[in-house]
């Protein structure tokens, strides 16, 4: 064992070294890819996902995590396996997009709320984009066809809550945690009260003033953000360097081997190839594709990309899981599920939501413009991210108390 770690270590200085000569010996191209990079980030990466960061953790002291999981458990516990505070990430993370579902179930390990599995079973089905990436970049930005929005977003959220439900063989059943078990006061046998009663047990039990709490969640937030951000930077580098020497022409012939064998267009390879470093680039390439190509075909290459996250949003999970002993196996397998089911679910849904012909977004004389000239304001991004919040979370209450209502109290001995 320790002499793979240490043939692994060797391997890992060659690339650095290898990719720091390449840096010198292209250092035009180096430099406009990071500059690329840090548009992605400041542009769209940084407005839609600090918020949420911030809120987030605000909620998180109040103890709204405390509430929500004593309302949803008796949804998410046998559907997903995991306890209801699950729940609150899924909506948080469907609102503001990736990492935030790793980053909120790192916190809940943190505070005993998961045990490693179950928080294995979460981070699988909660990291997801955003729609706002989805709707305002790659359905208007990169597709110029707003049409595309309705069955991208359902095919990937769809996709997510498939991957949860088959993530929740993964691991041996564990003993149910101490938090979870049910209220041991007689007086708050109705589930509503017995959640604001754990939700004002949690925000005592936290004790810290409004004050300390944003100023934590702030530099909380601000250093996620920035990692994400040097990610992001890294990985357009690593992609722009890899491109200009050629190395990806291997890779580029053996998609388009594979994609013909699936009777799929071989151009695609380009948006798969690119998607599979970064997410930008890989639905940017799908939208740019040749006229040629089926419409269908090239959103499905774009829910392919969004569902695979790319190795930056890999590696940004694997950074904020890193305190944690939460595995990146899982995780793996999940984005490989999630990455063949969104496809096959835009091709299934294609006939239900594109019964119309698609409008183009802008003429076809217009210049084709990049992602950041189409970046919805703050108040977009809020209202928009507010909305998927809200609307997820009603969703699981519904559900919730729907199953109340079909699958009576078992009778107290």
């Amino acid at each position: 064992m320790n002499v793979s770690k240490r043939i692994m270590q060797i391997l890992v200085i060659l690339a650095l070294l290898f990719f720091c000569v390449l840096m010198a010996l292209y250092p035009s191209e180096t430099w406009h890819a990071s500059v690329r990079g840090l548009s992605i980030w400041w542009d769209v990466l940084f407005p839609s996902l600090f918020p949420f960061l911030v809120l987030s953790e605000l909620l998180l002291g109040f103890g709204i995590v405390h509430f929500l999981g004593t309302l949803l458990n008796p949804l998410m516990r046998p559907i997903f396996r995991v306890p209801g505070s699950g729940g609150f990430v899924f909506a948080v993370s469907c609102a503001s997009g990736y990492p935030t579902g790793a980053k909120l179930t790192a916190q809940l390990w943190e505070q005993k709320l998961v045990t490693r599995e179950e928080g294995e079973r979460l981070v699988a089905f909660t990291t997801s984009s955003d729609p706002i990436f989805m709707i305002g970049a790659v359905s208007v930005g990169f597709f110029h066809n707003t049409s595309i929005a309705p069955i991208l977003v359902a095919s990937h959220y769809s996709a997510a809550i498939l991957v949860g439900v088959l993530m929740r063989f993964h691991g041996r059943p564990a003993a149910t945690l101490p938090s979870e078990s049910p209220p041991a006061h007689g007086e708050h046998r109705n589930r509503f009260l017995s959640a604001i009663y754990a939700m004002h047990e949690a925000r005592q039990a936290d004790g810290r003033t409004l004050g300390e709490l944003l100023r934590h969640a702030i530099s909380s937030s601000l250093r996620l953000i920035i990692i994400v951000g040097g990610l992001v930077v890294f990985f357009s580098v690593i992609m722009e360097l890899l491109v200009q020497t050629g190395w990806l022409g291997m890779l580029y012939t053996l998609t388009e081997q594979g994609l013909q064998l699936a009777g799929l267009p071989p151009s695609l390879s380009h948006s798969l190839v690119g998607g599979l470093f970064e997410v930008t680039l890989g639905a940017k390439e799908a939208g740019a594709a040749s006229t040629s190509i089926p419409l269908v075909f090239k959103v499905a290459a774009a829910a392919f990309v969004l569902s695979w996250g790319g190795l930056s949003v890999h590696a940004q999970i694997m950074s904020v899981l890193s305190n944690t002993p939460m595995r990146y196996g899982p995780f793996l397998l999940a984005r490989a599920i999630h990455a063949a089911i969104a496809p096959l679910l835009v091709i299934l849904l294609w006939p239900l939501f594109m019964n119309i012909s698609a409008s183009p977004a802008f003429l076809e004389n217009t210049l084709n413009p990049s992602v950041f000239d189409h970046t919805p304001g703050w108040n977009v991004i809020g209202i928009t991210g507010i909305k998927m919040f809200v609307g997820m979370l009603a969703t699981l209450l519904c559900l919730t108390w729907i199953r109340s209502l079909l699958i009576p109290k078992r009778s107290e001995k």
